[in-house]
């Protein structure tokens, strides 16, 4: 087994974790992420540096106007894609197996959690991986220490509250917030005006 054919089983929603080739696979990508995340988080790198070395951590280009606060962390790296004009601020953990898929002008608070897998709940089959895709919309905003989990999608423009815990997919132009994240209110046309401005001003 490859890394190619790895990602068509994480992309699939395949079940994972019992077949040693597998897991012997993602701990080797493992490693090599804990490589190039120690060289990001243990000595300044101007911002250039950054988005190369964080390139080279997914395996693509980030997308352009790329900025990072160090430190981060992930236990994967290979099924990351991050489009233009994204910020990720200090201390998030990226568990990206299943895949996380950032839009355009996205912001991401200290410490977020993205979290792609899940353990079976049969304890017989504890060791089981279930991977499903997160998808952050363009021009979202994910307050600090915000968890966001398996398979969720989170709308456009959308905005999860400092803390939340998002576990079910979240509506284009909401705020979100609590534990779980409910909609606690719809962003208005004013709202709305100044987010597409925001994200015409971080675009020039």
């Amino acid at each position: 087994m490859d890394l190619e054919e790895l990602l068509y089983h994480f992309n699939n929603g395949d079940t994972l974790g019992e077949d040693p080739r597998v897991i012997q696979l993602m701990r080797y990508y493992s490693r090599q992420a804990q490589k190039i995340t120690m060289e990001i988080n243990t000595k300044y790198h101007e911002p250039d540096e950054i988005a190369e070395l964080m390139s080279d951590l997914i395996g693509k280009p980030v997308g352009e106007g790329f900025g990072l606060f160090p430190p981060f962390y992930t236990d994967f790296g290979k099924n990351i894609t991050i489009g233009n004009n994204v910020f990720i601020n200090a201390g998030c953990k990226f568990q990206d197996q299943g895949g996380i898929v950032i839009g355009d002008g996205a912001l991401i608070g200290h410490n977020v959690v993205l979290a792609t897998l899940n353990h079976d709940l049969a304890p017989e089959k504890r060791q089981q991986l279930h991977p499903a895709l997160i998808r952050i919309g363009c021009g979202v905003w994910i307050g600090a220490n915000a968890t966001v989990t398996s398979g969720v999608t989170i709308g456009d423009y959308a905005v999860v509250a400092a803390g939340a815990v998002v576990n079910r997919d979240v509506p284009a132009y909401t705020v979100v917030g609590g534990v779980p994240a409910r909609v606690i209110k719809t962003l208005d046309n004013a709202d709305r005006e100044q987010e597409v401005a925001a994200k015409g001003r971080r675009n020039t």
